[in-house]
């Protein structure tokens, strides 16, 4: 039998699992190339040998995406497989056009090919949309399942932005393992508040291997809890799946992939940030709930917000420091650090764009509309410098800092700076504590001795 081609396109996480999962040690296929979008600095690397596995003994190259069509010529591929997240229907199928343009088949691969069987329950987290709040509902989740005296054990959606190798497998279980793992501002965001709660928190490389070390985790393990990102649906199969909405971005739910898998798939669907959302926004997300999955628990949830110190947004022209990737590929124009600045009576928003260092540039060339928010980018030492040096050299009278991590930890910022906090609030019933209560009982979970 002739070994079919394969291109795998994707942006350093879903492409790395489908290729785990599906072609790692399938003999019908040769995956000839992975190629790099939405992240920095990821083409023009190697999947490693250590990770493709014998069939691959040079490792796999990855290059651009905008070389697509180049490659499937070179190579002679047959199927390109798309595989990374948060994308338009319209941008999947222009990426499908430029494939079938250039001979070969544009392929999907989904959760029965995809999706790992853990031996312990899994509750799942995603989101139609990344920015959507997927971080405080998976807090809140642990919160709750470590109050019934659960050992609960999240596992994060991957950003190796690294030395793949080297991540194959990671395990965090102290702040100080941020610095041991040589994170990106990225990576912090997702950990460092799991960290603080104290749970173990798993990402990596190969998921496989990721679940079957925390399954037997040292500090114990009851409960997975998937922590998803962007909009991506989970490696891991669940036992009960949660999807976030945003109804600033109502109908995003139903025009962005995978998205709209997630709402489908969901038994429980959140309908975030309705204390600052419009009434009319927040009824197109419950006809989509009821259009697509009509069985799944809808909860009403907000974000309310605070900060630590008021009086530094007060009166005060202000920069705003938002979430990188859910003002990139996320799209979103009114994020924590806007609400905030509003909420305690900013004297106006600042541009950045002015002022705008280094690597920065690329991110508002690709992402144009970004408007007068400022990306958190630090994939890399010179990303986190750049973002230093434009946050400095803005004339404004002071920073809010609406990321999930204190950026004075990592950077120097010169001007007087607060940061915004946000938890999920439920809104009357029913609400998660309740679901969770019955999860427990169906998978027996209580009353075990500690």
């Amino acid at each position: 039998m002739v070994k079919k081609n394969v291109i795998i396109i994707g942006a350093a996480g879903r492409d790395f699992h489908n290729f785990n999962t599906y072609f790692r040690n399938n003999r019908d296929y040769n995956v000839v190339a992975f190629t790099a979008a939405q992240i920095p600095d990821i083409d023009g690397r190697k999947y490693p040998k250590e990770l493709a596995g014998r069939l691959y003994p040079g490792g796999i190259p990855i290059f651009a995406e905008e070389n697509l069509p180049e490659l499937i010529r070179k190579y002679k591929v047959d199927d390109c497989i798309f595989s990374y997240s948060d994308i338009t229907y319209q941008k999947v199928m222009s990426v499908s056009a430029i494939v079938n343009a250039a001979g070969a088949n544009f392929v999907l691969l989904g959760p029965s090919d995809t999706m790992v069987k853990s031996e312990k329950p899994v509750i799942a987290v995603g989101a139609v949309r990344t920015g959507c709040g997927k971080s405080q509902t998976s807090r809140k989740v642990i919160e709750i399942l470590m109050s019934k005296g659960l050992k609960v054990v999240a596992v994060r959606h991957p950003m190796p932005y690294g030395n793949l190798t080297a991540q194959k497998v990671q395990r965090f279980a102290v702040v100080k393992d941020l610095e041991k793992h040589k994170c990106t501002i990225e990576e912090m965001e997702e950990y460092e508040h799991h960290l603080v709660r104290g749970n173990v928190i798993y990402a990596g490389v190969d998921y496989e291997a990721i679940l079957r070390k925390a399954e037997k985790d040292p500090a114990g393990c009851d409960v997975i809890v998937w922590d998803g990102g962007n909009n991506d649906f989970p490696f891991f199969k669940p036992d009960m799946m949660i999807t976030i909405t945003d109804p600033h971005r109502a109908g995003h739910e139903l025009k962005y992939y995978p998205g709209e898998v997630n709402l489908r798939l969901a038994d429980v669907v959140i309908i975030n940030k309705i204390d600052t959302a419009a009434p009319e926004a927040i009824q197109v997300v419950r006809e989509s709930i009821a259009k697509v999955n009509p069985k799944a628990v809808v909860i009403d949830g907000a974000s309310p917000i605070k900060v630590d110190n008021p009086s530094v947004i007060k009166g005060k022209k202000v920069l705003v420091v938002e979430d990188g990737p859910t003002l990139t590929h996320g799209e979103m124009k009114i994020g924590a650090g806007v609400i905030a600045a509003r909420k305690f009576g900013a004297a106006g928003l600042v541009d950045p764009r002015p002022y705008i260092i280094g690597k920065l540039n690329d991110t508002f060339r690709i992402y144009p509309d970004i408007g007068t928010l400022l990306p958190a980018m630090g994939y890399g030492k010179q990303q986190l410098k750049d973002l230093e040096s434009t946050i400095n050299k803005t004339k404004c009278d002071s920073v809010i800092i609406a990321t999930p991590i204190d950026l004075n930890r990592i950077i120097n910022i010169k001007k007087p700076s607060t940061r915004v906090y946000y938890d999920l609030q439920e809104i009357g019933d029913p609400n998660l504590s309740q679901l969770l209560v019955e999860f427990i009982r169906r998978h027996k979970l209580a009353g075990k001795k500690r």
